[in-house]
Order: C-alpha cells, then structure tokens, then sequence
C-alpha cells in the first residue's frame, strides 16, 4: 500500500492507497513540533483503527509538504521505520506537467498535485479552488499544464485576524446562516464570511474565465471547502481528497 502525506500549514491530510484505490483517509493538525517517532505512532494508531499494519502493508510513501521542518521530519520517519526513502514532490521532479510560469521553482507542490490531479479526473482547462490556510486558485490549461492563478487569504485565517482584532467579536463556527440578515453577532459573522467568500470566489473564478475566454472545470478542494461550496455556483466538482489522488498520480509516475 502507499502512504500518502499531503502537509498544510494547519493541517496534514494523509491517505492509504490501495492501487489506485484510496483505502482510507484522515486529517490531523500540523505540528511542526512532532518527532519522527511522534509521526510513527499516529500513522500507525490511524491505520490500526482501519485494520491496517504501519509496518506491514506500507511499501511506499509519498509526500507534498508546504512546512519544510516536517517535510524532513517525516523523511527521517520513513527511512527509520521503512528502510527507504520517501518520495517528496519538490521543485525539479517529474510530476507530467508542464510549468508555465515565469518562476516554475515557487510553484507550491501541493498546487502542482492538485492540478494534475483535477486534469486526469476531470479533464481541462481548470481551476482548483483550494480552501486552507490561504484559498488557492490552480489554474491549468487545456493539455493540463499549470499556468498561474491566485492566492487569497484563508477563510480560517480571516475569521481569526478579525476575533482577534475585534474586542467585542469571539471565536464563531464557521456553518452556513440561515439568512444573510444576520439577528445577533454570530450570524452576522457567519454571514460575512460565508457569503462574502463565496462572493469572492465567484469574482476570481469569472474574471479568470473571461481573460482565457473559454468555458472551464472548476473544482473545490480543501479542510475548509465544504461550507462555502454550499453557498457557491460556480463549482462543478466538489473533492476533498483530489490532493492525496494527485500524491498518487505522482507516484506512479516517478516510481
């Protein structure tokens, strides 16, 4: 099986693929703090509760990391427990897609997987809308190659800048209000920030339709994707594991 780790800077998604199949799946905080053997234990621990042997059924690894204290963390796990090395997505390793940017090298890998990723699943030109820490737009082209897009900030990382910025404002749940009215304080928030995301990912997704002029495939990935995409009419697809399916495209392709 192939132990697929895809690390955010809030949280870590990991994956056990089975061939092609993604067996199972998990999302966990990232803490860059943790030691390999801290990393050993809660792959393990997770795999247990799936029926799984960590050091059994694992014969590969691969990982996309945006935090590179874990990205070497998690190699020294895997040459300890494994006895291999692991294979990170990294600038200069054969992913099959082609770079069309005017610095190929800053292109996050995690942007690279999931746009190869929504190109073999759901064809192209793209977009992959990705809700985490910040909200990513990949946009790849019609022969599936990356081309640029946008980064704004995080849902997360706005309602937290505003609680913490606003002395009559607290911690709120980030859910879709039952109207854009807001009655209290809370739903006011959620409004604002539900609808004003949505509003926001709308725009970004239209104004990059109209500068390529042609219809395209837009996808919703990410922790955070599941509220705003309730709220959004723009997206045609809705995957929360479309990055760990790109770790695996990837290992197929460099393995």
């Amino acid at each position: 099986m192939l132990l697929a780790v895809d690390v955010g800077n809030s949280q870590t998604v990991i994956g056990v693929f089975d061939g092609a199949e993604l067996a199972q799946h998990w999302r966990l905080s990232t803490q860059a703090s943790r030691t390999p053997d801290e990393w050993a234990m809660l792959f393990g621990g997770l795999m247990e509760f799936a029926n799984l042997s960590f050091s059994r059924n694992v014969h590969g690894v691969i990982i996309a990391s945006v935090v590179p204290l874990v990205t070497e963390t998690l190699r020294d796990m895997t040459r300890r427990y494994f006895r291999f090395d692991p294979v990170v997505v990294e600038a200069g390793m054969s992913t099959g897609i082609d770079i069309r940017t005017e610095n190929p090298r800053e292109v996050g890998s995690e942007r690279l997987v999931n746009a190869l990723a929504a190109y073999v699943r759901y064809g192209g030109p793209g977009i992959v809308v990705d809700f985490g820490t910040a909200t990513n737009f990949d946009v790849y082209a019609a022969d599936g190659a990356f081309i640029g897009g946008a980064i704004a900030p995080g849902v997360q990382s706005s309602i937290d800048a505003l609680t913490a910025r606003g002395a009559q404002l607290g911690a709120i749940e980030l859910a879709v209000p039952q109207f854009a009215i807001g009655r209290n304080t809370v739903e006011n928030m959620q409004s604002g920030a539900v609808y004003g995301f949505a509003g926001q990912v709308e725009r970004i997704v239209a104004e990059i339709g109209r500068e390529l002029d042609t219809e395209m495939v837009v996808v919703a990935t990410g922790g955070l994707a599941g509220v705003v995409v309730q709220t959004c009419r723009c997206f045609d697809h809705h995957n929360p594991w479309l990055t760990l399916e790109g770790l695996q495209l990837v290992w197929e392709r460099n393995t």
